[in-house]
């Protein structure tokens, strides 16, 4: 068996023992090609999507794989609130013994959409922790949303982790600030 294969099947593995019960049908789907992108950015050490797919444990084109990978991250599901967060808490749970360093950031994906990204720095890395897609063009997220965001993945953070929040000049608004404090972290915001 290849290093992609071993390391897929174990990613695989770690990310469905987070789920409540085994994933079905699209759920299944979703883990499947979730696993292959994190298998492909660790074996790569690249987040382009040719690099990410030469890595993945599958026998198709290497085309195919990049529509694939770049589907899963790119298209919309208008009802979905929150991707990823199955494997968020884990995540946190054993990075919390260092700083969490939180980063925010908006843009467009998809076909006029947005995201709004909450990610958790690791060794130079954003790895996603939860997002929010909205319809719209280009532009900053209401103060809601991005409160709608650190409250959810707030939930999911270890009690007594120290954290820093990061963003820019869209992220520094009183309210956002006020529940930043309220959770007891640190913040910089950038313009």
């Amino acid at each position: 068996m290849s290093d992609n294969h071993r390391r897929y099947r174990s990613i695989r593995s770690a990310l469905t023992q987070m789920y409540p019960k085994e994933p079905k049908g699209y759920s299944a789907k979703q883990l499947n090609v979730l696993a292959a992108l994190i298998s492909g950015i660790v074996g790569s050490g690249r987040t382009n999507y040719p690099q990410i797919a030469s890595k993945t444990p599958d026998f198709t084109q290497l085309e195919s794989r990049v529509k694939r990978i770049s589907r899963f991250i790119n298209d919309v599901d208008e009802k979905q609130n929150m991707q990823w967060l199955p494997f968020a808490a884990e995540l946190l749970a054993n990075l919390s013994s260092f700083t969490l360093v939180l980063i925010m950031d908006g843009s467009e994906v998809g076909r006029g959409c947005l995201s709004l990204l909450l990610s958790v720095q690791y060794r130079g890395r954003a790895l996603p922790l939860g997002w929010l897609v909205v319809k719209g063009k280009k532009g900053h997220f209401a103060q809601e949303k991005h409160i709608q965001l650190i409250s959810a993945v707030q939930e999911l953070i270890p009690a007594g982790a120290d954290v820093i929040f990061l963003g820019d000049g869209e992220f520094d608004g009183t309210k956002l600030q006020e529940k930043l404090e309220e959770f007891g972290w640190k913040y910089v915001s950038s313009q």
